[in-house]
């Protein structure tokens, strides 16, 4: 349980679970409906790992661990070959007009056909702007469910990915093992 701020403000749910490529942690929120809507993920065991990339509007002052989160069953679903199980699930990130786009674009990148960073740019509406596409997946908060492992570099390179690229290579080998 991390405290940060007043304890009666508003706190977060998180859960980790073990995937082939090693423990997966999710920080949830509930939107005004009381679903819940992912804030951060990724492959770590450390919810201090997870707690700087949630935007400072976002970020509550404290959460809790919740091992029966619903988003699991995504994730868990993910992991056994239903590549598309990540694809409704809900997702908070907030920046610049650009990153905020180019995350909902990185959600429209198919499972088991990557992307480059330039083809990436050019779908983002700025051919031009490879760099600032590979930083909107250097700063998606909520890897998986906001796919940055899907883009690659130009020369069909990994590229870089905030939690190794073992992990994105398994990410990408599992999703085109069960791609259709």
């Amino acid at each position: 349980m991390i405290d940060l701020l007043d304890p009666s403000a508003a706190r977060v749910r998180y859960a980790t679970v073990p995937t082939p490529p090693g423990p997966f942690t999710v920080v949830v929120d509930s939107d005004d409906d009381g679903r819940d809507v992912v804030l951060a993920s990724g492959w770590t065991a450390e919810l201090g790992d997870l707690w700087p990339v949630i935007h400072r509007t976002l970020r509550p002052s404290g959460a809790d661990e919740d091992p029966h989160l619903p988003v699991l069953a995504s994730v868990k679903a993910f992991v056994a070959g239903d590549v598309a199980a990540i694809d409704d699930v809900p997702v908070a990130q907030r920046s610049g007009p650009f990153l905020e786009e180019a995350w909902q674009i990185l959600r429209g990148v198919p499972a088991g056909t990557p992307d480059t960073y330039a083809a990436f740019a050019a779908r983002c509406g700025r051919p031009a702007a490879v760099r600032a596409a590979a930083n909107a997946c250097a700063r998606n908060a909520a890897a998986l469910f906001v796919p940055c492992h899907r883009v690659l570099g130009s020369d069909g390179g990994l590229g870089g990915f905030r939690w190794g690229t073992p992990v994105k290579r398994w990410l990408l080998d599992h999703e085109a093992a069960h791609t259709a």
